[in-house]
């Protein structure tokens, strides 16, 4: 692995030019969530960057073909090198497009603009059926929030521009910026290439997860259940399933025609509610093979949604038998003498429905908007641009990457434009969103966009590549404050860490109201029924993983589509599995922590030992006073934490953290742990090496063995104390306590506690280095340890 420069992956302050151009008051419309663009007064968080758009409404009364008496209408838009075309229609004399075209400015390389329209031939020679050439220095300028430019009626003329021609078209042409609520739809000259399907893809959009709640299924009883073999007692049991979630209950434990279980299934489904849920009673008859003894199917959106914890009613459903048929006297019939099954079912709205990883969620709201309380603050992310990308593919024979960010919070996803061809994308885009809770998660990733043509038949799908991904903890930033830093994208591959280039932002937290946001503190992390009717550990990770596979189908069936691979790698879907790297990470962050007190006890210990006489000095005339005078303990104790609270506000951190490559153990990781990591699950590996990693996984398991074990006696010991499991020791403590008992009775507290404290400040001359009499009492009284195989 190749050394890396100590700054390659720190964090850089970088000095754009935000927001002195743009003017007070204009929102950009359209980019807010909700209520959020009434707080945003300003697009004031990117570089101000323009373009000339131009507006293809429609045309009327154009030239026909001489051949045919008609026309198949297009519109090409010229500026310099850049030529943009719409839509064709067929034998359509009035056609209308209401498509928009953007220049950039900056790459503007002629001072006039040319609109063609044409006529499509099928040899490939399209005539010419007149244009209308502007002046870019008569362009007007369009600043947001004006309402749109109005689009005119113009006479077509000749392609020499001597006379006029038979035909007008409708045209609106400006000269705007980022913030004008055509660009994220506009075509863009330097997406020209881009065809098929991929021209959706190239567009910036907002992304909204579906709503997800929690089916809670309370299968409680059956009656009339019948089996198919009725010489043998049934082992009945229930299967629930919604989409492709599938949940049993127990086996019944009383095996008769009335079978009772009173157990809980629960679902995650998203609004609108396209699944019905289905359920069928089924007799386990041997360990190979479950027979269906009924069914019954229902849609979700019948069910009562309830918000706290009131309770629900139970109801009493009819079977259908499996597989009887389908005539109406059979059917009325078989609900005549059908077996009943009591459920009580409802969709759960006071519930977070967990569909991130705990530890980088983003939203902690219940799904029932009516449980919302007013937001706490307002977030504002300028998407700059990225410096420095790696090549992800090939194309012409070169290295080529086109970049788009994807940026999440809460239930709002965007998606920025994807710029073409380029290692140092600018997107200069802003977005706003709505804060309930700061202790929260931004997440924002920088993909390569693989979907920019129609896919050839046979190739397979492409997946987009992931450049890096950067997450910014709300409650670490400052009110008010603009943060504009340059973020490394590092993304960790079988051959180790790799910085691929760095991302651009601009950050502001807005404090909507200080009472609220202190408010918020004491508050739980989760809603109320969380901590009413909680769920086990095993629920809970089946449930999360349930919601993130549902977001990732509901997102890609958007247009354009955000993939399965981008909302996975967004929501950290494989944060939950085991590796060598991530073990040693945490073991080393508990080592960090208790490095804390093992130096507050190796400082007490050069106090006691006099190796600075000065500190030992002011300890012992601390203490002192502290014992003469008690009630000022805990005074000391506050009024220390509070200098040193004084003290540290010089070092506090002066930016958002970021990934940090020497945290995560991810520079100095071995290969062959890396290979481990991004190994399948069950291993794809030959038998040598998973023995070999399999040894080395008991190896680690056995050093936390007996972490754990020491623990564990230490515990037992001091449980032992009173136990009488070593009737001598248990003797002399018991004797010991009475005696204290007496002593402190007798003995003021203030001088117990001075002979206490002098003896453990004591000189080193008047200290023996044997241990002590309480430390050799205790490591002999008796654990567990002894009883173990």
């Amino acid at each position: 692995m190749r050394n890396h420069p100590d700054n390659e992956y720190e964090l850089k302050d970088t000095n754009p030019q935000l927001g002195e151009q743009w003017p007070r008051g204009g929102g950009y419309g359209g980019r807010g969530w909700l209520n959020s663009d009434r707080h945003a007064s300003t697009y004031d968080l990117v570089e101000q960057m323009f373009y000339l758009y131009v507006r293809v409404v429609k045309s009327k009364d154009l030239q026909p073909s001489v051949l045919t008496g008609c026309c198949d209408p297009y519109v090409e838009v010229k500026l310099g090198n850049y030529k943009g075309r719409t839509k064709h229609f067929e034998k359509k004399m009035n056609p209308e497009w209401n498509q928009v075209f953007a220049f950039s400015k900056d790459r503007i390389q002629s001072s006039v603009l040319e609109v063609y329209v044409k006529d499509k031939d099928m040899m490939g020679r399209d005539d010419n059926l007149g244009r209308v050439v502007f002046d870019l220095n008569e362009v007007p300028t369009r600043v947001p929030p004006d309402s749109p430019l109005a689009p005119q009626w113009y006479r077509l003329e000749d392609r020499r521009g001597e006379g006029k021609v038979r035909g007008e078209i409708m045209l609106a042409v400006w000269m705007g910026t980022q913030a004008d609520e055509a660009f994220s739809d506009s075509w863009h000259a330097d997406a020209a290439f881009v065809h098929g399907e991929g021209v959706m893809s190239v567009r910036s959009k907002v992304y909204v997860s579906p709503k997800l709640w929690y089916l809670r299924v309370n299968v409680i009883e059956a009656q009339d259940i019948i089996p198919n073999d009725q010489s043998r007692l049934p082992e009945v049991f229930v299967k629930a399933q919604v989409g492709n979630q599938v949940l049993k209950t127990d086996i019944s434990p009383a095996r008769t025609a009335n079978p009772m279980w009173n157990e809980d299934l629960v679902f995650v489904a998203a609004e609108p509610f396209e699944e019905d849920i289905v359920l069928s009673i089924e007799d386990h008859v041997h360990p190979m093979k479950d027979e269906v003894l009924g069914r019954i199917s229902f849609p979700l959106n019948t069910f009562e949604k309830r918000l706290d914890h009131r309770p629900v009613h139970s109801r009493w459903f009819n079977l259908e038998k499996f597989g009887f048929g389908s005539l109406e006297v059979d059917r009325r019939k078989e609900f005549k003498f059908s077996s009943r099954v009591h459920l009580r079912v409802c969709l759960e709205g006071g519930y977070h429905v967990l569909d991130e990883s705990a530890l980088y969620i983003s939203d902690q709201r219940p799904t029932a908007r009516q449980l919302w309380k007013p937001p706490v603050g307002i977030l504002e992310v300028g998407i700059l641009g990225a410096e420095g990308l790696l090549p992800m593919k090939m194309k012409d024979s070169r290295g080529s990457t086109d970049a788009y960010c994807v940026a999440k919070y809460g239930q709002k996803w965007v998606r920025t434009r994807t710029i073409l061809d380029t290692f140092s994308p600018k997107w200069n885009e802003q977005y706003t969103w709505e804060v309930y809770d700061p202790c929260t998660v931004i997440t924002l990733g920088v993909f390569d966009n693989c979907h920019l043509g129609v896919e050839k038949p046979g190739t397979g799908a492409a997946r987009d590549s992931r450049i890096g991904k950067v997450r910014i903890r709300l409650s670490t930033l400052e009110s008010h404050r603009i943060y504009t830093h340059s973020y490394p994208l590092l993304v960790l591959h079988p051959s180790g860490v790799k910085k691929m280039g760095e991302l651009q932002l601009a950050v502001r937290f807005t404090c909507l109201s200080l009472a609220n946001m202190i408010h918020t503190y004491g508050h739980p992390l989760l809603p109320k029924m969380h901590y009413l009717h909680p769920f086990t550990v095993n629920q809970v990770d089946n449930l999360r993983y349930q919601a993130m596979s549902i977001v990732a189908v509901r997102l890609a069936r958007a247009e354009p589509p955000l993939r399965k691979e981008i909302v996975e790698y967004m929501l950290d879907v494989d944060s939950h599995m085991w590796s060598m790297r991530r073990s040693k990470a945490n073991f080393f962050r508990i080592m960090s922590l208790l490095s804390g007190v093992i130096s507050v006890n190796r400082w007490f210990g050069d106090v006691c030992h006099w190796k600075n006489p000065v500190t030992s000095v002011f300890v012992h005339i601390l203490f002192l006073i502290l014992i003469w005078y008690p009630e000022l303990i805990l005074p000391t104790m506050f009024l220390y934490m509070f200098l040193i609270g004084l003290w540290n506000y010089r070092f506090r951190p002066r930016h958002p953290p970021h990934m940090d490559t020497k945290l995560s153990w991810a520079e100095t990781v071995h290969p062959d742990e890396l290979d481990e990591e991004f190994d399948t699950f069950p291993t794809s590996r030959p038998q040598d090496i998973a023995r070999m990693r399999y040894d080395r996984l008991r190896s680690v398991a056995g050093r936390i063995q007996t972490v754990v074990r020491d623990i564990a006696t230490q515990g037992e010991r001091l449980q032992g104390v009173l136990s009488w499991r070593d009737p001598r020791a248990t003797s002399l403590f018991i004797m010991f306590s009475l005696f204290a008992a007496v002593m402190l009775y007798v003995t003021p507290f203030r001088v117990v506690a001075l002979v206490a404290g002098l003896y453990m400040l004591r000189h080193p001359r008047f200290r023996s280095k044997t241990p002590s009499v309480h430390s050799n009492f205790f490591k002999r009284l008796p654990a567990r340890t002894d009883s173990m195989l």
